[in-house]
Order: C-alpha cells, then sequence, then structure tokens
C-alpha cells in the first residue's frame, strides 16, 4: 500500500479497498442476505402480545423517571456479600424491593388494582410483588407473596427460586398470577431509562435501569458516584403524576439512605 513518508492517506486506503474487492476481498462489514422468515405467534408468545396490547389500549401510561446515587447502597451490598456465608449473593433488587415496601404504606394508590369494567379501585394491604423474567417461552411474572414480610437475604433466595422456576418451566400457576405490583429489570441492559408497560389490572410499574459511575459534584469537590435512574409507569386514571413522583423520591431516600432500609 502506498504512502506518503510515514502517512497513510485516505486515497491509499480506497485504492487498497478497490484492489481487494477485484481479487475477489469482502470487507469484514460486509453481510450476506438471508431468506426472510415467518415466525408464528401462539402459546405464550401470542398471550404476552394480546396483554400488552390491552394494556395499552386500556390505560393511558404516563411514566416518571429519576436518578438515584446508589454509591452508599453499593458499598453496603458489598460488605454484605462478602460476609454472606452460605446464604445467597445480593442484587440491587432486593434493597429496592424492601424500599418498594416500606413507602407503599404511605402511597397505597400505587400498590392497587382497577376493575375498569366495574370502576372499582382495590387498594392492597399487602405486597404481592411480580417479578418480570425473560423466558425462552417468552416474558413470564412469577409473584413473590408478602414481600413487604421478607428480609433482603430471603427476598434473594425467593427471586432466585422463581427466575429458575419460570425459566425451566416450573413455576405453578399460582406462583405465576395475584401480583399487586410488578417491578422489571434488565439487569446489566437496563439502559438510561425505560418506560416500561404496565401489567394490567395493576396500576403501576417500576423498572431499575442500569448503575453507572460518573463524577458529580459535593460541593466544591469533584467526586465519584455510583448512579441509577429508576423509573415508573402509572396509570394516570388511578395515580396523579404528583402522587408517582413523590412515591419515587420516598424510595430514593431510602436507597440514597441505605442503613434507612433496616432501621423500625
Amino acid at each position: 500500500m502506498k504512502a506518503e513518508g510515514d502517512r497513510l492517506r485516505h486515497s491509499d486506503l480506497d485504492a487498497y479497498l478497490r484492489y481487494g474487492q477485484g481479487q475477489g476481498y469482502h470487507a469484514p462489514h460486509a453481510s450476506r442476505a438471508r431468506e426472510d422468515e415467518a415466525v408464528k405467534v401462539i402459546g405464550m408468545r401470542r398471550r404476552i402480545a394480546e396483554n400488552m396490547a390491552a394494556s395499552k389500549r386500556a390505560i393511558p401510561h404516563f411514566t416518571y423517571v429519576e436518578e438515584i446515587d446508589v454509591t452508599a447502597l453499593e458499598a453496603m451490598r458489598g460488605d454484605l456479600n462478602a460476609n454472606r456465608g452460605n446464604r445467597p449473593k445480593l442484587t440491587m433488587l432486593p434493597f429496592l424491593i424492601v424500599a418498594i415496601c416500606r413507602t407503599i404504606p404511605d402511597f397505597p394508590m400505587i400498590n392497587a388494582r382497577y376493575d375498569d369494567e366495574a370502576g372499582v379501585v382495590t387498594r392492597h394491604g399487602r405486597v404481592h410483588l411480580g417479578m418480570a423474567t425473560q423466558t425462552d417461552a417468552g416474558l413470564m411474572v412469577p409473584v413473590i407473596r408478602d414481600a413487604q414480610d421478607r428480609n433482603v437475604w430471603q427476598l434473594a433466595s425467593e427471586i432466585g427460586r422463581l427466575a429458575d422456576a419460570a425459566r425451566t418451566g416450573k413455576a405453578k400457576s399460582e406462583e405465576l398470577s395475584g401480583s399487586t405490583l410488578t417491578v422489571t429489570s434488565l439487569g446489566p441492559l437496563g439502559g438510561i431509562a425505560t418506560t416500561p408497560v404496565i401489567n394490567r389490572p395493576e396500576v403501576a410499574i417500576i423498572g431499575p435501569n442500569k448503575i453507572v459511575e460518573r463524577p458529580i459534584f459535593q460541593g466544591d469537590e469533584i467526586v465519584r458516584a455510583k448512579l441509577m435512574n429508576l423509573s415508573i409507569s402509572c396509570d394516570h386514571r388511578v395515580v396523579d403524576g404528583w402522587d408517582a413522583a413523590s412515591y419515587v423520591q420516598a424510595v430514593k431516600k431510602l436507597l440514597e439512605t441505605p442503613v434507612l432500609l433496616f432501621a423500625d
């Protein structure tokens, strides 16, 4: 390949590629055409499609997103995992569930179901938390019963058990129904923000996004922080924007001051 001194010119690269194409060379980014494939939407995938379509048709969604500093929480989680013994490894999700449950009593409209035909909203006293789980058969929502009565270790154990049961097709029918509020998480693929679709007839769904490390100001100093956006989609017929924002701010307070998660 010709170059001018030690510099490679754009024209040199063009000439090389033209030469390579003449010798049967294909650039690495070239792709081959594939035949069209028709996939019939049946079974679980069809039920998911119908439920999602019904939810979007019937429910006027709105989404609120807030940024949360989880630096202290991640440090606590690391300490707990380092001393967990034979207990399950803690992810962010058990801590989020504890925060969700501790704040629900002051925001009962979040943990509710709406029967739009009867025009009745039922505000539930117990939190039966749906956990959206991706499986080979499609999205399933196993339910953590009485999440409000479980600590982080018990939640971690139940999350693992239910996720495994859903992915292996061993989840019982009663473990896949009766949720009053749902959490959906894409884990490390969580993105900057999400606009999750409500699991009808519930009125809210909460979506934690991935944790990223960024510099932030603390007074006049710049420090390294671990930040996570938290999304909530709500049924605007039942939940007002102010209520959703206030609820997320209450959750944020607990996650940013994690010792409060364990206070009486």
